[in-house]
Protein backbone atom coordinates (compact mmCIF):
# COMPACT_ATOMS: atom_id res chain seq x y z
CA UNK A 1 0.00 0.00 0.00
CA UNK A 2 1.58 3.42 -1.08
CA UNK A 3 0.80 6.37 1.00
CA UNK A 4 -0.21 9.85 0.10
CA UNK A 5 1.43 12.75 2.25
CA UNK A 6 -2.25 13.53 3.40
CA UNK A 7 -2.66 10.05 4.78
CA UNK A 8 0.96 9.96 5.98
CA UNK A 9 0.08 12.99 7.91
CA UNK A 10 -3.14 11.90 9.49
CA UNK A 11 -1.49 8.27 10.66
CA UNK A 12 1.20 10.44 12.15
CA UNK A 13 -0.80 13.06 14.06
CA UNK A 14 -2.99 9.76 15.16
CA UNK A 15 0.16 8.83 16.55
CA UNK A 16 1.04 12.01 18.17
CA UNK A 17 -1.79 12.18 19.92
CA UNK A 18 -1.14 8.38 21.34
CA UNK A 19 2.46 9.23 22.83
CA UNK A 20 0.76 12.69 24.10
CA UNK A 21 -2.12 10.63 25.88
CA UNK A 22 0.86 7.66 27.17
CA UNK A 23 2.06 8.91 30.41
CA UNK A 24 4.91 7.17 30.54
CA UNK A 25 6.38 7.93 26.83
CA UNK A 26 5.34 11.54 26.43
CA UNK A 27 8.16 12.65 28.09
CA UNK A 28 10.34 10.02 26.58
CA UNK A 29 9.71 11.71 22.85
CA UNK A 30 9.75 15.13 24.25
CA UNK A 31 13.56 14.07 26.46
CA UNK A 32 14.71 12.45 22.74
CA UNK A 33 13.61 15.43 20.50
CA UNK A 34 14.09 18.76 22.37
CA UNK A 35 10.64 19.58 22.28
CA UNK A 36 8.73 20.72 24.69
CA UNK A 37 4.79 21.02 25.09
CA UNK A 38 4.01 23.64 23.20
CA UNK A 39 6.61 22.96 20.66
CA UNK A 40 4.62 19.82 20.38
CA UNK A 41 1.06 21.75 19.40
CA UNK A 42 2.44 24.51 17.72
CA UNK A 43 4.62 21.94 15.09
CA UNK A 44 1.26 19.56 14.81
CA UNK A 45 0.66 20.36 11.32
CA UNK A 46 4.20 20.20 10.38
CA UNK A 47 4.88 17.57 7.92
CA UNK A 48 8.83 17.40 8.67
CA UNK A 49 7.64 17.18 13.08
CA UNK A 50 5.46 14.32 12.05
CA UNK A 51 7.97 12.51 9.95
CA UNK A 52 10.31 12.62 13.60
CA UNK A 53 7.19 11.90 15.60
CA UNK A 54 7.54 8.36 13.22
CA UNK A 55 11.08 7.85 13.53
CA UNK A 56 10.77 8.30 17.44
CA UNK A 57 8.28 5.58 17.51
CA UNK A 58 9.89 3.30 15.29
CA UNK A 59 12.86 3.17 17.69
CA UNK A 60 11.38 0.35 19.73
CA UNK A 61 9.66 -2.58 18.11
CA UNK A 62 7.31 -2.53 21.24
CA UNK A 63 6.00 1.14 20.80
CA UNK A 64 5.22 0.28 17.18
CA UNK A 65 3.27 -3.28 18.37
CA UNK A 66 1.53 -1.25 21.24
CA UNK A 67 0.26 2.30 18.79
CA UNK A 68 -0.96 -0.02 16.05
CA UNK A 69 -2.70 -2.97 18.01
CA UNK A 70 -4.13 0.28 20.16
CA UNK A 71 -5.34 1.79 17.10
CA UNK A 72 -5.79 -1.30 14.78
CA UNK A 73 -3.19 -0.79 12.23
CA UNK A 74 -1.11 -3.38 10.79
CA UNK A 75 2.27 -2.96 11.93
CA UNK A 76 3.65 -2.03 8.50
CA UNK A 77 1.85 0.85 8.32
CA UNK A 78 3.67 3.20 10.03
CA UNK A 79 7.17 2.60 8.03
CA UNK A 80 4.91 2.99 5.10
CA UNK A 81 3.77 6.19 6.03
CA UNK A 82 7.06 7.49 6.96
CA UNK A 83 8.18 7.19 3.86
CA UNK A 84 5.46 9.20 2.08
CA UNK A 85 6.48 12.25 4.88
CA UNK A 86 9.77 13.94 3.96
CA UNK A 87 12.98 12.55 4.84
CA UNK A 88 11.63 9.18 4.58
CA UNK A 89 12.62 8.66 1.09
CA UNK A 90 14.55 5.66 0.58
CA UNK A 91 18.59 6.32 0.16
CA UNK A 92 20.24 5.25 -2.67
CA UNK A 93 23.96 5.41 -2.05
CA UNK A 94 25.40 3.73 -5.41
Amino acid sequence: MSFEQETAETLALQALGWLAANDDLLPVFLGSTGASEADVRARAADPVFLGAVLDFLTMDDAWVIRFCDDVSLPYDRIMQARAALPGGEQVNWT
